[in-house]
């Protein structure tokens, strides 16, 4: 009875070793790191994933890297011109059906040295059906080519303030959880916000729009504040009215 019983305990141990070995390959096989990401992105290498985790905050400034390389500036340097430093991402980025655990970053601003870390995109964007569960901030960002956010959960804090889309930007039946921004963002060849819908408040204020921008089924939860907004040359409060008639 006691070599059944010690046999048995055995084969349990042996069948949760087996299960556990299975499930951290698994997880390995369907999860990558953001710093592999930014490795790829620095040798020139397209970046392209679909049904994957990505774990790791994603910085597309280089900040960490960086920081290191910039002149110190004493507590009295004032917050004038010198202090944004650019990236630019010269290869494209495509994500689908993707998780992203940490932040994404396109914008830094580190408070104790007073500098502002942004990153551009100088081809086709992609973030399709993914879940940003963290902050996703493409503040001050220039989006050369293709920007495509169709589907896509912002879960937390995020921006698009300042934001410049060269071609248009598809940003349609995407879902914010948190307050959004596109403050002084511009669109030069459209958008769409067709049934997008924003849980909090949506912040267009002075953002400018040109070409066809459709906004049907947009869901805004919370306060809009389009004052000085201008779709090809029209109010924003025009413009939806006519949309919906």
């Amino acid at each position: 009875m006691e070599i059944s019983e010690s046999l048995s305990t055995k084969l349990r141990i042996a069948m949760l070793l087996f299960f556990g070995i299975f499930m951290l390959r698994a997880f390995a096989q369907n999860s990558v790191s953001a710093s592999q990401i930014m490795e790829d992105v620095r040798e020139g290498k397209e970046i392209s994933y679909q049904n994957v985790t990505i774990v790791g905050e994603l910085d597309f400034t280089y900040m960490a890297e960086k920081m290191p390389d910039l002149p110190k500036k004493s507590k009295w340097w004032n917050n004038g011109g010198g202090n944004t430093v650019e990236e630019s991402i010269d290869v494209s980025i495509s994500f689908i059906n993707c998780t992203f655990e940490d932040d994404v970053l396109a914008y830094i601003h580190d408070d104790p040295s007073g500098y502002t870390f942004t990153a551009d995109f100088d081809k086709d964007v992609i973030f399709k059906n993914c879940e940003f569960k963290r902050n996703a901030m493409f503040k001050y960002s220039d989006f050369d080519g293709k920007a495509d956010f169709s589907g896509t959960k912002f879960q937390r804090k995020n921006t698009f303030k300042y934001a410049e889309f060269d071609e248009r930007a598809d940003f349609s039946g995407t879902f914010f959880d948190d307050d959004a921004t596109f403050k002084y963002a511009q669109f030069d060849e459209g958008a769409s916000f067709k049934d997008a819908v924003f849980e909090e408040s949506l912040n267009i204020k002075y953002m400018k729009a040109r070409g066809d921008f459709d906004i049907a089924g947009l869901d805004v939860r919370d306060d809009i504040d389009a004052k000085y907004t201008k779709i090809n040359g029209r109010s924003f409060t025009s413009y939806l009215m006519d949309s919906r008639n």
